[in-house]
């Protein structure tokens, strides 16, 4: 084992390309040449070694395991987590909240849609079939209530 460790070693990082694989494939080739000493013929013991050692990483390369094992690293790169963070969930909230009280500030019919347009995210025909009212009446209402909200909000940025 002194003799060829480094040997054995190389072969498999030349297959490999990795030092964790290539030191386990030496400890595979050098355990499979113990448990197969009694074939052993001297003359030929670091051709022997050098076979059992290429057929092991050979072995260890056509393995759909290693294939299908991701290396940690690149395991969590590649998962992809599409859930707000506590912070973005927070600014949601309020911004949602903000848009639910400026809404509301609005004088009746507008209040109502826009509540249902910008806090609930419903469309212009959503709105117009659940309320019974013309799609026209509804687009025009939109787009006052939407002025009427632009009105507000630079009031009170000049406020600030």
């Amino acid at each position: 084992m002194n003799t060829y460790q480094k040997l054995v070693y190389s072969i498999c990082f030349k297959l490999t390309g990795n030092q964790f694989d290539a030191e386990d494939l030496t400890q595979e080739t050098f355990l499979s040449v113990y448990k197969n000493l009694n074939s052993f013929q001297r003359d030929y013991e670091k051709a022997w070694i050098c076979k059992i050692a290429t057929n092991k990483g050979l072995d260890f390369l056509k393995s759909a395991g290693r294939r299908s094992q991701p290396v940690e690293d690149a395991y969590f790169t590649e998962v992809t987590d599409n859930r707000d963070g506590p912070e973005e969930a927070y600014l949601h909230r309020e911004s949602k909240e903000y848009v639910y009280t400026i809404c509301q500030s609005l004088k009746s019919p507008y209040k109502e849609v826009a509540t249902e347009h910008f806090y609930r995210e419903k469309s212009v025909k959503e709105i117009s079939e659940e309320t019974g009212k013309g799609i026209k009446t509804v687009q025009t209402q939109v787009y006052r209530a939407k002025a009427m909200i632009k009105k507000l909000m630079e009031g009170r940025a000049a406020k600030r």
